[in-house]
């Protein structure tokens, strides 16, 4: 069985998707199949480092982008098709060509976001796109989604019978060296801070937990820091952080609260190796990604009751009701006094982290694949 795998997106992908579609190219590699020859659109590596269309950029070098975009799933990938001639296409990224192929396609659409949120959105943006994905669920098109709680929330939305599977991820492997020093530019102590790792989009929640953790200084442990890191959301009506930068200024947290912006995987590893807790106060998540990458080392997690949250941490995390502040408050207080729940939740989580590795992965991807 051949199967092409586009990966043209990994030029701009900087968040859940960048590392969902790295870790199914590497785990296809690792993890070979003996009936299954992979075919990769782009080398992953050099496809991701591509500066092209990253960083801020004006409306002229937008349209540029989306018309490279359009290019490549209406033109491109279809030649390509053409050229190898795969038996199936899996398009990792919510947008499969709008031209008949002819093979089987496999669609990842990772969540209901665009539905959900449509004030998140440009609206002339969200038309073009949900238009793109819908046109794109054509003949012999399967989605693949990331969670029951997303397949549900698409099923919701999508009138299209298409079948829907849901196969879990693997986290980002961190193993490829850790910068001690990254902890020092910030006088960071080991098991002295709270961490976040991700873009400020608003559903995120940042502002309630900088608020929380500035009570929780009142309250319990006025030495202990928080460490906000990633940056700014893919969007104005998205973007959270000028709000979360106001917020830390007024209530005078400017030593307290860090935002280091984009960082290396080896300061992100260093960062999960030190840190006291990770917060996850989000009330809209199609996966989670941070859980696992914490649990997997050892870092205790305090997580929103939001579904693929729960689903994902089983019952290896700290769970608080989405949104309340005094139920986050008292969440991070108790895990501060109770050094036994602390361990506890780190045996668990050590073990839920267990059940997304990328070999589960790929062969997950491999059932689904030979299920016709």
């Amino acid at each position: 069985m051949k199967v092409l795998l586009d990966l043209q997106y990994l030029n701009v992908a900087t968040t859940g998707i960048k590392t969902y579609m790295m870790e199914l190219a590497n785990a296809a590699v690792t993890y070979p199949h003996p009936d299954v020859e992979w075919i990769f659109s782009h080398d992953p590596a050099k496809q991701s480092a591509d500066q092209t269309f990253k960083g801020p950029q004006s409306k002229i070098q937008r349209l540029n982008y989306h018309l490279d975009y359009f290019r490549w799933k209406e033109f491109q990938l279809p030649d390509l098709v053409k050229k190898h001639h795969p038996d199936v296409l899996i398009c990792p990224d919510f947008v499969s060509p709008v031209a008949s192929l002819p093979c089987r396609r496999l669609t990842v659409i990772h969540d209901a976001f665009f539905w959900q949120m449509p004030n998140n959105y440009p609206r002339w943006w969200r038309t073009y796109f949900l238009n793109l994905i819908r046109k794109g669920l054509k003949e012999q098109t399967e989605i693949i989604t990331t969670t029951e709680y997303a397949k549900k929330s698409l099923l919701k939305y999508l009138k299209k019978k298409n079948p829907i599977s849901v196969i879990y991820q693997a986290p980002k492997t961190l193993m490829n060296g850790v910068d001690s020093s990254f902890l020092d530019q910030f006088q960071l102590k080991p098991k002295g801070y709270f961490l976040h790792i991700g873009t400020f989009d608003k559903r995120k929640n940042l502002s309630l937990l900088v608020r929380a953790f500035s009570e929780f200084l009142n309250r319990e442990n006025p030495d202990m820091k928080l460490v906000l890191a990633g940056g700014a959301g893919q969007n104005t009506q998205l973007n959270d952080l000028p709000a979360v930068e106001k917020l830390i200024q007024e209530l005078n947290l400017e030593s307290k609260v860090y935002l280091p912006g984009y960082i290396r995987d080896d300061q992100i590893r260093a960062l999960y190796d030190g840190a006291f807790a990770y917060v996850f106060p989000s009330e809209n998540e199609g996966f989670g990604i941070p859980i696992l990458e914490a649990m997997g080392l050892g870092v205790p997690v305090i997580h929103s009751d939001q579904p693929a949250l729960v689903e994902i941490s089983g019952d290896a995390g700290l769970v608080v009701k989405t949104g309340n502040m005094q139920d986050l408050i008292e969440k991070m207080i108790l895990l501060n006094s109770d050094p036994e729940l602390r361990t506890a939740l780190i045996q668990k989580g050590t073990t839920r982290a267990q059940d997304f590795s990328s070999k589960k992965f790929i062969e997950a991807f491999h059932q689904v694949l030979f299920s016709n």
